[in-house]
């Protein structure tokens, strides 16, 4: 059985839309795209590379794979993660895509969910979710997400999507791994152990 990570940069105030640039993603009038460059540093991108170590594959939204299949192909051959990004299996989830131009990226057939179950029960190493916001949500709320590899970085925007958005299934998490970096990062790894429990002081 493969594991689903859902590997996610985040804002403290849980905002993970258009991390990477203005343009990234304006939907619904974003203004704040680009957000995580000037709050990042070399041990989130030490950290970012490693969760990749033990992936073979990549779960993409729509949106997130048009994104990367216009920058990767053409991306800096010296930047390390370039060769991984455009060598490792792509899987696309999307209801109007009917091609992929993108090197070894494969579109899923019919229903999500059921795409995404039987793609877990195949022999493999994890995938990893990657930006696709929509595509996460659906997988949180059908059980699939293994794991949570989240970067929490300091700076608070306000507005935009949420990884964790309202009507999120309520979840206990256990933590693997929390550590901080020098520059405020928060980089945390978090499994999902069924519901949490109530109690009072």
């Amino acid at each position: 059985m493969r594991r689903i990570n859902v590997c996610t940069f985040l804002t403290l105030d849980g905002v993970m839309q258009a991390p990477g640039g203005p343009d990234e993603d304006p939907e619904s009038g974003f203004e704040h795209g680009g957000w995580q460059k000037q709050v990042s540093d070399e041990e989130v991108g030490a950290a970012v590379g490693s969760w990749y170590e033990g992936a073979d594959a990549m779960l993409l939204g729509r949106k997130t794979y048009e994104i990367f299949a216009s920058y990767w192909p053409t991306a800096d051959p010296d930047n390390p993660f370039t060769a991984r990004m455009n060598g490792m299996r792509k899987y696309v989830a999307s209801r109007t895509l009917t091609s992929l131009e993108w090197q070894n990226s494969t579109l899923l057939e019919g229903d999500t969910v059921d795409a995404v179950r039987k793609l877990k029960a195949t022999d493999g190493a994890d995938i990893n979710v990657v930006g696709s916001g929509d595509l996460a949500q659906t997988l949180m709320r059908h059980g699939l997400v293994d794991e949570y590899r989240l970067t929490v970085h300091p700076v608070v925007i306000g507005s935009g999507k949420r990884l964790f958005a309202s009507g999120a299934i309520p979840t206990a998490l256990d933590p693997v791994s929390v550590t901080a970096t020098k520059g405020g990062t928060v980089i945390a790894v978090l499994r999902p152990n069924g519901t949490p429990a109530y109690d009072s002081y």
